[in-house]
């Protein structure tokens, strides 16, 4: 892509699944990862951090296939794993990578609710480290971290920027929308009396939406595009426990959450639930948001754009559709979208 913007594949995403092999936690090698991403022709780079025994074979297939690592995430609990961070962070320098990803639970090792000064002090710290080695920090809007609860982001960023340094974001807007219409996953964020009173816009076509209250601020730096629908199924196709009649999605913990709606429609017994082309259309207006705003915003911080479509119990556990496939689907909407804003910009339309 141009205008300043990189497009990568997660790599939990390089998965050539089926109906006859579902979407599996059994990953295909690295090399054949690399060369899926790199053969589609639709990604400028692999988003994804080595394991530390990872690392060569990284190296030789981004030799091998030309196709660069610019970021990797991790997921991180306080009082626990900082010295993994310290090690990760490391990782990203080794691997080329110049932007590390980082989702921080809600919860410190020791049980309690970090509070907005822990977050301040993590970041401030993890940005200091980090940018010695020449890796920005990027910290991710992520179910089960803190800023599952949304309200918490821009008081947190307008601290952090108060320092005088960036506050860089990560806006995967999908863990937004499975939320919408969705008074469970509401409470769970603690926004449900907010969302109803007005106080809280979850909806991106709806002005003054979190979307467009995370690019006013100017702390985007990275979106992903996994395409969900407001509120969608669980994943009925992975269960966590035993004991839960088939279908009854209101036992949370029982199956997979849900956080990921096919961006194609499924051929049958590819996927557990009805699907209807017009429910991806809140995923995509929050990708064009973000597109629109960066096409049209002198020193704008976007940078990185990824498709998150991946195995994991949330999103697509034991599916039956090509896994791979969606991503590039994902990705030829991204370039679509990117080619379409600036159509409209250069008409003075955006």
């Amino acid at each position: 892509m141009d205008g300043g913007l990189l497009l990568g594949c997660n790599g939990r995403g390089a998965q050539a699944s089926s109906r006859a092999h579902p979407v599996s936690l059994v990953e295909a090698p690295i090399d054949e990862q690399f060369r899926m991403v790199k053969a589609s022709g639709v990604f400028d780079y692999f988003d994804r951090l080595p394991l530390p025994e990872q690392l060569d074979a990284y190296l030789a297939a981004i030799a091998k296939y030309d196709l660069p690592v610019h970021t990797g995430s991790w997921f991180y609990r306080l009082g626990r794993d900082e010295a993994l961070l310290a090690q990760n962070l490391r990782l990203c320098k080794e691997v080329g990578a110049a932007c590390h990803n980082i989702m921080t639970f809600a919860q410190h090792a020791d049980g309690h609710l970090l509070t907005d000064d822990e977050i301040v002090t993590h970041y401030l710290e993890t940005y200091d480290a980090a940018m010695t080695l020449g890796v920005e920090p990027c910290f991710e809007l992520h179910v089960n971290m803190w800023n599952e609860d949304f309200a918490r982001v821009t008081p947190v960023a307008r601290r952090v920027l108060a320092h005088g340094i960036p506050f860089n974001f990560n806006v995967d807007y999908s863990h937004v929308v499975f939320k919408i219409g969705n008074r469970f996953e509401q409470d769970i964020s603690g926004v449900r009396e907010a969302v109803e009173s007005g106080r809280m816009v979850l909806d991106p076509f709806e002005d003054g939406s979190l979307v467009d209250e995370w690019l006013a601020l100017g702390i985007v730096r990275w979106t992903q595009l996994r395409t969900v629908a407001p509120n969608q199924p669980m994943n009925l196709s992975h269960r966590h426990a035993p004991g839960v009649p088939a279908g009854d999605t209101r036992q949370y913990g029982s199956y997979g959450r849900g956080i990921l709606y096919p961006a194609t429609r499924p051929a049958p017994g590819e996927w557990h639930s009805p699907w209807h082309a017009w429910m991806l259309e809140p995923s995509k207006e929050a990708i064009r948001k973000v597109l629109r705003h960066h096409v049209k915003t002198p020193g704008s911080r976007l940078r990185y754009l990824t498709t998150e479509m991946i195995n994991l119990p949330d999103y697509a556990l034991g599916h039956g559709y090509d896994l791979f496939e969606q991503n590039v689907a994902c990705a030829r909407f991204i370039r679509r979208a990117w080619e379409e804003v600036k159509a409209l910009h250069a008409a003075g339309l955006v």
